[in-house]
């Protein structure tokens, strides 16, 4: 049984940690409110912008930039965006596996042709890929103390870069969306090349004339006559995308993990609590079975005292 001694440094040093859990906590709360409110205020901005690219797209040559252009698959970049740091549960773990399960899943073989790069935004990124030989292409590690627009549009600059100088065929970006603080969803994203509408679905803008003249199933579609060309409108908007798709992510993965690490530095602070409980506990019992053998001594020289 460890000593009384013992039992006191344990508990202080439960304590201590007890003391640091509870301050990350508050200030991941802090950080969370800031990059949620990020979040929201991004979101309907990459939902229509995203639209309206793929409308057009439907309606346009979809030669008209080589971002669009599709092409048998011989290499591979993948985005992944992880933290800088740790002690925010599954919340890198989860990335990395899903990001290592892609790679042998879909691009197996490419792989093994050294055709997979990896882009690692975040250092627990850079640390597993680069540990374990995975070809990687560039590192942007400690760009959540302050980010900013600057950061997505580097990265997106060199993805298009190595996009048209034939370098990757297909460019896709996997984080983790914000849901809630108990809960991320992890995303997968093809960024290059652009998507646009399946063929043969028409594009424009759906009203509700149909359904007030009470014609059931059917949409009625409007198209708009463009200024100067539906083209000039895409090629002006491309790069907006792209740049705002890897912001958004970047957001998203910012918001997560503030919520996982608030999520878990409270379970710490709980399960400090429950270990300090039961350490007073043991603290209680060696102390109280200490005492009563040191009364037992006592008797038992009184006895002896009297016998002798």
């Amino acid at each position: 049984m460890a000593t009384l001694r013992e039992i006191r440094r344990r508990i202080s040093g439960v304590k201590n940690t007890q003391k640091i859990t509870k301050a990350m906590k508050m200030v991941a709360a802090a950080k969370l409110r800031r990059a949620q409110e990020a979040v929201i205020a991004a979101r309907p901005y990459a939902r229509k912008m995203q639209e309206l690219l793929h409308k057009l797209s439907g309606i346009s040559d979809p030669t008209v930039h080589p971002l669009f252009e599709r092409r048998e698959v011989e290499s591979v970049a993948l985005i992944v965006v992880t933290a800088d740091r740790g002690l925010c549960g599954a919340f890198n773990a989860n990335i990395i596996r899903t990001a290592v399960q892609q790679i042998y899943t879909t691009y197996d073989k490419l792989h093994k042709d050294g055709k997979v790069n990896i882009i690692c935004v975040g250092r627990k990124a850079a640390d597993y890929f680069g540990k374990n030989n995975y070809k990687i292409a560039n590192k942007y590690i400690g760009i959540y103390g302050s980010l900013n627009f600057s950061h997505a549009q580097t990265i997106i600059d060199e993805v298009v870069r190595g996009f048209v100088a034939g370098e990757y065929d297909k460019v896709e970006i996997i984080y983790n969306e914000f849901k809630s603080i108990a809960q991320q969803r992890i995303a997968t994203e093809q960024v290059l090349p652009i998507q646009s509408l399946p063929t043969g679905q028409k594009a424009g803008i759906t009203t509700d004339a149909s359904m007030k003249a009470g014609i059931p199933n059917q949409k009625s579609v409007l198209n708009y006559i463009f200024e100067p060309s539906s083209e000039a409108i895409i090629l002006s908007l491309i790069p907006k995308h792209l740049n705002f798709q890897m912001w958004h992510a970047l957001l998203e993965s910012n918001a997560a993990e503030q919520g996982a690490r608030m999520a878990a530095m409270d379970n710490a602070t709980t399960n400090a609590t429950d270990m300090i409980k039961a350490l007073q506990l043991s603290y209680n019992k060696a102390r109280q079975s200490s005492i009563t053998k040191e009364l037992l001594e006592i008797v038992s020289g009184a006895e002896a005292l009297k016998a002798g």
